[in-house]
């Protein structure tokens, strides 16, 4: 069975653009998630079917409140208030883990480790369990992304996958 590997950038930006009906820019980001990070960032965490942990998704304040308003077909504006109050709204909070779901098909390929979805914590409301952030900080094979939505924002997004 072959390992997980980290996707390209065409294929994060393709799945994006499919996903949020509009131009998606990707390019890699000068620096990665750090700890403290952590209390702004909606944090995925993938596991295979033996419920081991397997990779580990960050998406920071802004990408997750742009992605999750552009999901939704909802108003920049919404976005930009869920920025200022450092917190998502209700709705954003379910769109960003729809798409954290979404965006397992980024690590699903033929001949390698079934993965899904097991839990997102959520900025401001949800402490990330240590094991998971240990994970999203660790260097190695880990990907960091600037994304920029059309008409709406950019911001980052980290994919660590477990040794």
């Amino acid at each position: 069975m072959t390992t997980l590997t980290l996707p390209a950038l065409l294929p994060v930006r393709s799945l994006l653009e499919d996903l949020l009906g509009r131009e998606v820019a990707v390019s890699h980001a000068n620096h990665a998630v750090v700890a403290a990070d952590l209390p702004t960032t909606a944090v995925a965490v993938y596991v295979d079917n033996s419920r081991r942990l397997v990779a580990v998704l960050g998406l920071d304040l802004p990408l997750a409140a742009y992605a999750g308003a552009a999901l939704g077909l909802m108003p920049v504006g919404g976005a930009e208030d869920s920025i200022e109050d450092a917190e998502l709204s209700p709705m954003l909070s379910e769109n960003v883990q729809e798409l954290c779901n979404i965006l397992t098909g980024l690590l699903n390929r033929e001949g390698a480790p079934h993965v899904k979805l097991h839990q997102v914590y959520l900025p401001r409301r949800d402490k990330v369990p240590s094991d998971a952030a240990a994970h999203l900080l660790a260097l190695g094979r880990r990907l960091d992304l600037r994304v920029q939505i059309a008409r709406y924002g950019e911001g980052h997004l980290s994919l660590s996958l477990a040794p």
